[in-house]
């Protein structure tokens, strides 16, 4: 965060939200202490799938390749309601993104509005295909703090490489349209980041995108690291400059992710997704939702996070990260983030 966006999300914060988040801090170091799981409040970081659909292709992405083994389908606006009415109070950080692109969700702006107004931080990711100028100001007038647009090229040539079936020239002419919304309403939201996901093929225009979010008046460039699927035999996407890759080349030729996976993950204490169907699985390294720790259609959150279920899940994170599979090309979870 940049100091004016920082200030903003201070700005929403409140006696009751603080204190849960401490509270979960607090059980989290003691649980990594005495190696058991123990957790005290409630999540302040939620991510909500808006919808699975998705209008690209891109290659490392279950959406992109239509591979989903689960049900697909949009986020119904009443049960989003019924959620955000019982777990709103204590959430700090609201991410309207799990798979799919939330835009095609056809309420989506509205979904924003509803959580703008129990004043939680609002976040998405999009790959900015709809930022029509109608849709632009929609979105600024809903409220939403921040937006993600993945930008993975300066070129249709190299932005194509990834997103698959995209078009660079519909990218970049929505983040316009929303550069030019917040300055019609006089709106410093949302703080517009262009997201660079750096492969190997869109690695030499890191500084090209820097310039070209500088013409537009984008608030900020984000550099991210990709996750790919197939890494250990070496993958055409995987960078060459070493900073941007999760992976490393050993002495036999072989690949494997950089970080070590400690026996614990802050993730599972301070945040949660919520499928469009309402089921809870533990981060958005569960894809597919296989790891499915309770049903919102048939529990409250408050049941499902302190559920025996969801206790044994960072049990075993504590006890062996490794063995657990959505943890295995992790690069996330182990720092305290908040």
């Amino acid at each position: 965060m940049n100091s004016r966006d920082a200030v903003h999300f201070i700005s929403k914060l409140n006696a009751s939200k603080i204190f849960n988040a401490t509270s979960v801090l607090s059980s989290y170091y003691l649980a990594k202490w005495l190696s058991r799981p123990i957790q005290w409040g409630m999540p302040f970081n939620v991510s909500i799938e808006p919808t699975t659909n998705c209008n690209l292709g891109c290659p490392e992405c279950p959406s992109g390749l239509k591979s989903f083994t689960r049900p697909t389908g949009n986020l119904d606006a009443d049960f989003y309601q019924k959620v955000i009415d019982e777990i709103g109070g204590k959430l700090i950080y609201l991410y309207f993104y799990f798979q799919g692109e939330p835009y095609l969700h056809p309420k989506f702006t509205d979904l924003v509005k509803i959580a703008s107004a129990k004043k939680i931080y609002t976040v998405t990711s999009t790959n900015g295909h709809y930022l029509t100028e109608r849709k632009a100001r929609e979105t600024v007038e809903s409220g939403l703090d921040r937006i993600l647009i993945s930008i993975d090229g300066t070129t249709q040539e190299t932005y194509q490489q990834y997103r698959i079936g995209g078009s660079l020239e519909k990218v970049i002419g929505g983040t316009r349209n929303l550069v030019k919304a917040k300055r019609k309403l006089h709106s410093k939201t949302p703080h517009i980041v262009f997201q660079f996901l750096v492969v190997k093929p869109n690695e030499h225009q890191i500084k090209e995108v820097q310039q070209l979010a500088k013409e537009i008046g984008v608030d900020e460039v984000k550099l991210k690291t990709a996750q790919v699927y197939d890494f250990e035999e070496g993958n055409e996407l995987i960078p060459t400059i070493d900073k941007y890759s999760r992976y490393k080349k050993q002495a036999d030729g072989k690949y494997k992710i950089k970080n070590e996976l400690l026996n614990h993950c802050w993730k599972l204490w301070h945040s949660s997704v919520i499928t469009w169907d309402g089921k809870v699985v533990p981060c958005c390294f569960d894809k597919d939702a296989q790891h499915q720790l309770g049903d919102l259609n048939s529990k409250t959150f408050a049941e499902i996070w302190q559920s025996d279920l969801y206790q044994s899940f960072r049990s075993r994170i504590l006890k062996s990260r490794k063995e657990i599979d959505i943890c295995a090309n992790c690069s996330e979870g182990t720092k305290v983030w908040a």
